[in-house]
């Protein structure tokens, strides 16, 4: 119990440090990286049973090399792209928010140390700095979250991509070993 609070506090001083929109930037870190998580899973797990079903599916086919059996393969391939892509554009769009919100939590902050100026002047110089410290925490946490997404989101796309084309291949290679014409 003990550890778990030693690593909660902290945390919850950083997002009242920061801020109510460090709230929503934590919550959208949390959806990020349950996406990541579940398109991980979803390679590494789910992917290849699905592959060996495709595969399977295809060359139980009597026909293979028809116009007709070409486009089975290519709507085959092409549902196995959007499975492989799934969620991609929706983690795309987490990564990509993440910063405006801290620049919003910059912005909410900045808005806070200019009415603190109104009201109390402008002398107090160490008042000053210290919201200004408190205004860009949003901002650092923003990046470092959408930074650490646009790695794995590059990796997915990667990975969806490479195995989207060797199922493809496969496809296309047993239709021509078919048809008796080898590459």
């Amino acid at each position: 119990m003990n550890f778990v609070l030693a690593i909660l506090n902290p945390v919850r001083d950083f997002i009242d440090q920061g801020g109510p929109v460090l709230w929503v930037l934590f919550a959208a870190c949390f959806l990020l990286w349950a996406l990541i998580l579940e398109r991980l899973w979803y390679v590494r797990i789910t992917w290849p049973r699905r592959a060996r079903a495709v595969i399977q599916t295809w060359t139980a086919r009597d026909d293979c090399n028809s116009w007709r059996a070409k486009r089975i393969r290519e709507a085959l391939v092409s549902e196995v792209r959007l499975q492989l892509h799934a969620m991609l554009p929706l983690i795309q769009v987490l990564v990509a928010l993440c910063p405006l919100l801290g620049l919003l939590g910059t912005v909410l902050g900045m808005i806070g140390v200019f009415e603190v100026i109104a009201i109390s002047g402008n002398d107090d110089a160490q008042a000053m700095a210290r919201g200004v410290y408190r205004a860009t925490i949003p901002t650092m946490a923003g990046l470092v979250v959408a930074l650490t997404g646009i790695y794995f989101t590059v990796q997915l796309k990667r990975v969806a991509s490479r195995e989207t084309s060797r199922l493809q291949d496969r496809l296309t290679l047993h239709a021509q070993a078919n048809a008796g014409v080898m590459p």
